[in-house]
């Protein structure tokens, strides 16, 4: 049978199998391994098309760490699925000096996920024409909105006029879903209703101000999904002991490298490394991994108050869910039951988890810097040994 019959064929397990078989005559590959999982294939039918099987990541846990969020209170282990050696580890060393000074304070500021069509327009008059229909029609919008969705509401609609070019970018309160889907649905609606009304072609449905999957400026200062601030001041004492570096120098560190190296660069992310952190508790919770990007635009913060250290990071772009996508497969779903965040009015808590988590790895590994045994830790646990 050609591979084009087996596409999009089915999601029994034979007919995975057959995908599979296919691929295997095709590349001469032997796929074992990708063929053994646990569950069955139509539990992923919503999140995959061509299905042959699964690739399996190794998941540990962090922790316990203590938190001291709004939503987030208590003590907990974090689940992660990483391929790099040594990142639970010093993710665990950061959970533990955190929690021995005390905990983690952590706030969800802003919470919208946002969708940005771009429409044709005649000209910055006829742009002008748009705007105001659109800010004098606020309750025509508001029901289109509502004839898609049930869950979420258009909250902000901000305006991007560019000769013959009118981008807006939609914010919408999406519960407890991640919201991109919903997003689009709604904002597709609510540019038909414009189109009709003004003459405004919309040409796109993302134009790209939303800004989804890519690095952006408009993301770190206007926030996109969930914009969280997780702190913590660790004593003096507790940072030589535990991070083997005097308070002075993980400033200095953090400032030399994360704030001044990152501006030399022209990064949009001024952190040690976030994505590790956000990688793997993404990838262990059924969350898209392809917003790892926005979730990096995350800045740390050191100072030396009364001889102590203060670190924090802001995450303005934590696009998470705890219903829907990939948060229903089954390995998935577990490991958001360990943190008690799995299904409706939680999403708000692992967003502050996410913070907590990054806080963790920042922490650690801005102490390994300026003690210089980053090195030292990777050929420990990072490599095979002979």
């Amino acid at each position: 049978m050609a591979i084009e019959d087996l596409k999009n064929r089915g999601m029994e397990r034979a007919d995975v199998d057959k995908r599979r078989k296919a691929v295997e005559e095709i590349t001469g590959a032997k796929l074992d391994n990708v063929s053994s999982y646990p569950f069955e294939p139509q539990a992923a039918a919503a999140n995959i098309e061509n299905m042959i099987g699964v690739v399996q990541i190794p998941m540990g846990f962090a922790g316990p760490v203590k938190v001291n969020g709004d939503e987030a209170e208590g003590e907990f282990i974090i689940p992660l699925a990483t391929t790099e050696g040594a990142l639970i580890a010093s993710i665990a060393r950061g959970m533990s000096v955190i929690s021995a000074a005390g905990g983690a304070r952590v706030k969800v500021f802003r919470d919208g996920m946002t969708r940005a069509p771009v429409f044709r327009v005649k000209g910055i008059d006829h742009a002008a024409e748009v705007m105001a229909w659109v800010n004098d029609n606020p309750d025509k919008i508001i029901e289109a909105v509502k004839g898609t969705t049930s869950h979420g509401q258009l909250t902000q609609i901000e305006f991007f006029p560019n000769g013959r070019s009118l981008h807006m970018r939609f914010t919408f309160d999406t519960g407890d879903a991640m919201g991109m889907n919903m997003a689009t649905i709604a904002s597709e609606a609510v540019c038909r209703l414009i189109a009709e009304n003004t003459g405004a072609e919309m040409v796109s449905v993302s134009g790209n101000m939303c800004t989804d999957k890519k690095p952006a400026a408009i993301n770190m200062i206007e926030g996109r999904g969930k914009t969280v601030i997780a702190e913590a001041t660790i004593p003096k004492q507790l940072a030589e002991e535990k991070l083997h570096a005097p308070v002075h120098a993980i400033v200095e560190t953090n400032t030399r490298k994360n704030l001044i190296g990152s501006a030399m660069a022209g990064g949009l992310g001024f952190n040690a490394h976030a994505a590790n952190m956000v990688a793997a508790l993404y990838l262990a919770t059924g969350q898209d991994p392809a917003q790892v990007v926005e979730a990096s635009s995350t800045m740390t913060v050191c100072e030396e108050v009364d001889g102590d250290l203060y670190i924090s990071v802001r995450m303005p772009a934590v696009e998470i869910g705890t219903v829907g996508g990939g948060t229903k497969l089954p390995a998935q779903s577990e490991a958001l039951s360990m943190i008690d965040c799995k299904g409706a009015g939680k999403a708000r808590k692992f967003a502050e988890l996410v913070a907590v988590t990054v806080l963790a790895g920042e922490l650690s590994t801005l102490g390994a810097q300026a003690a210089g045994h980053l090195g030292k830790a990777h050929a420990d646990l990072g490599r095979v040994k002979k």
